[in-house]
């Protein structure tokens, strides 16, 4: 059964059949509406990625030429698509040769950050500190490379199916300590002095360091000849 609140413990129950009745046909067709500026698109709104192909020789030319317009002027297309039995919209933006649809939310969808956010204290920043974490998002910068992410979940379910298999006893986890409290000065002192001193044991001398730097170089040079 499935009701909606009118009022404080007050429902209207709603039957299955009569939902269909609110049910809009399922159609693989995107109405446009309007263009706008992808950094304008707030990332709460994004939902859900879809790789967009057109339909058929026939639309093949249409689909370029939208494609090419909004990659031109870095515009995305706001349209609408009904699936699931029910009308979603959908931001398009050039991929490729295709086109990468994102389902939006909805206003009403998107909780305000206000009711989460609004108790969280204006702390003062002691500048010692900024400056020792910033040295370390320095140190530990890198690039996106989502072929690095790891499932751990996956893993572990594996592992549990394997020893299911071989007959044994599967036991729940200990519960986990409570976390200590830690002084956070002092972890990030802690953290700066070991990357020193990892980067002190692995310092070469300076007059290796400038012999390394030439056959390098060389070894470059040759690779660049060889390419051209």
């Amino acid at each position: 059964m499935k009701g909606h609140e009118v009022g404080k413990g007050e429902y209207i129950e709603v039957e299955p059949e009569e939902l269909e009745a609110v049910a809009i046909g399922s159609t693989h067709t995107i109405d446009i509406d309007e263009f706008v500026p992808r950094k304008e698109i707030d990332e709460l709104y994004l939902n859900n990625p879809y790789y967009i192909t057109p339909d058929g020789e026939v639309g093949q030319q249409a689909f370029a030429v939208i494609r090419e317009a909004i990659r031109k002027e870095g515009m995305v297309a706001l349209g609408r698509i009904v699936f699931t039995s029910r009308e979603h919209v959908i931001a398009l933006e050039p991929r490729g040769n295709g086109l990468l649809g994102i389902t939006l939310r909805y206003p009403y969808e998107i909780r305000k950050e206000e009711q989460y956010f609004a108790d969280i204290e204006d702390e003062k920043i002691p500048k010692d500190m900024l400056e020792l974490a910033t040295h370390i998002v320095e140190t530990k910068s890198g690039h996106f490379r989502p072929e690095k992410f790891e499932d751990n979940y996956e893993e572990a379910l594996k592992d549990l199916l394997k020893k299911k298999q071989k007959g044994e006893k599967i036991e729940a986890p200990k519960e986990r300590e409570p976390a200590k409290v830690i002084n956070l000065m002092d972890a990030l002192r802690r953290s700066v002095s070991t990357e020193r001193a990892a980067g002190g044991r692995q310092k070469p001398s300076r007059s290796s360091a400038q012999r390394r730097t030439t056959k390098r170089a060389g070894r470059s040079s040759a690779r660049q000849k060889k390419a051209g």
